[in-house]
């Protein structure tokens, strides 16, 4: 049964067509005819009858329902229209899912298959093959026992072989080299024999009138020459020992001139000076002699000491330098150090040991930076406590040109702390035979 509204509407005239011309669809967009819905305006004879709405509300409703019919009808004159797929694709889609369904299915019956037929349980293991397996292992760890303990005993073997053998090489070369010091030793008291044998000759070549060759060719010719003025031919023994007396003199007091016999350049009485040295050593109590009172003078090392303790000159420590401005450019030959004698010292421990002897030429005007570049050593050397307290070293350096500044450096002495003392440093060498040579040529 049709509701009042609806039998109203279809009642007006206006229900039929609500919707004005102008919003009407065109007549190609809507080739189908619609369906015209004939309903029933008579009233139920159960129902009540409605009552009558006004003009006004019967048109408004009617457009209203005329609106929604129009609303779907526009939605699907919108709808994209798409070209219809070859049929190729629709059976190969079709196949598609098919297959994936197929195989769900198989693999739903797999599972329930595996849940309706569990697999059987292990069978437990055989008790005989495992009382076997562990038999064989225990045989297994026995033969290895046996194998490590087989070897031990060998290694033990070898080691006994080898310090029975490494002992016995141990006593045969104790005893070589109990019999090389033996020999050693022998031949060590030989030398020393000798060297006393050697000394005590030296010591009598000293003490006897012994000429040179020329000095005896002129006592000869003065020999001669005095027995030709004789009235016999018979050899005045007095003449011949007042000439080799005068000889021995003379050559007597050539060495006891400065001890060696040697022309020292650095001396003060010839014109040779201390320039520079390392900080002198002041004694705390002026007065002791041995270190030359309480003025330290380092001309002292350039003069005679005759011997004396403590007439030297003394600088801190155990290390230090001399600067020494020679009498003339010379070029050098060797270097005398001088300490005093261990028959008369009170303690030699002062004495330098590890020394430098370096050499340049000075201009006048000269700065003293610059002479580190023109410095260049000449010689280095020890002084030996166990030989003479005068030591003469040669020049060790090739090469040598003329100098004029001699340094001496010294690292170290023979256990001092406190001073070092040089009692006498001496500079030897010849002076150039044609001037006009200077500077050091290195």
């Amino acid at each position: 049964m049709a509701s009042p509204s609806l039998a109203a509407a279809a009642s007006s005239p206006l229900a039929l067509d609500a919707m004005p011309i102008s919003s009407r669809p065109p007549a190609a967009a809507a080739p189908r005819k619609r369906p015209v819905l004939l309903l029933d305006t008579r009233p139920h004879p159960a129902s009540p009858t409605p009552p009558l709405l006004s003009s006004t509300a019967a048109g408004a409703a009617a457009a209203a329902a005329a609106a929604g019919a129009a609303a779907p009808a526009q939605a699907r004159r919108k709808k994209p229209s798409h070209p219809p797929k070859p049929r190729w694709q629709t059976v190969l889609s079709v196949a598609a899912k098919n297959a994936a369904l197929l195989a769900a299915l198989l693999y739903l019956g797999d599972l329930a298959w595996r849940w309706a037929h569990p697999p059987p349980p292990s069978p437990p293991p055989d008790r005989a093959a495992l009382e076997g397996y562990a038999a064989r292992v225990d045989e297994v760890e026995a033969s290895l026992a046996r194998t490590f303990k087989m070897m031990q005993v060998q290694l033990e073997a070898v080691d006994r072989k080898i310090d029975g053998q490494v002992g016995a090489a141990r006593a045969d070369l104790a005893a070589l080299l109990e019999e090389k010091r033996l020999a050693l030793e022998g031949g060590l008291a030989r030398l020393d024999s000798k060297a006393g044998e050697l000394g005590d000759a030296l010591a009598g070549l000293r003490r006897m009138e012994f000429l040179r060759k020329d000095e005896f060719e002129k006592f000869w010719e003065e020999v001669k020459g005095n027995l030709a003025k004789g009235s016999g031919s018979e050899v005045d023994l007095d003449q011949v020992r007042a000439l080799a007396r005068e000889i021995a003199m003379r050559e007597i007091e050539k060495h006891a001139a400065d001890g060696i016999g040697r022309v020292d350049y650095a001396v003060a009485s010839g014109g040779g000076r201390v320039i520079r040295h390392s900080d002198a050593y002041v004694p705390k109590l002026s007065g002791w002699g041995w270190f030359g009172g309480g003025n330290p003078d380092p001309q002292k090392m350039i003069q005679p000491s005759f011997g004396e303790p403590g007439q030297c000159f003394a600088v801190q420590g155990s290390s230090g330098f001399v600067e020494i401005k020679l009498k003339t450019g010379i070029i050098p030959e060797a270097f005398t150090l001088e300490h005093v004698s261990k028959d008369v010292a009170y303690d030699r421990s002062t004495a330098p040991k590890d020394c430098r002897v370096s050499g340049w030429y000075e201009t006048p005007g000269e700065t003293q930076s610059s002479h580190a570049a023109k410095m260049s050593a000449l010689a280095e050397f020890t002084y030996n406590l166990d030989k003479n307290s005068i030591q003469t070293f040669d020049v060790t350096a090739s090469d040598v040109g003329v100098v004029n500044m001699i340094r001496l450096d010294f690292s170290s002495n023979h256990g001092s702390s406190r001073l070092t003392c040089i009692y006498r440093f001496r500079v030897h060498g010849h002076e150039l035979v044609s001037p006009g040579t200077a500077g050091f040529q290195a």
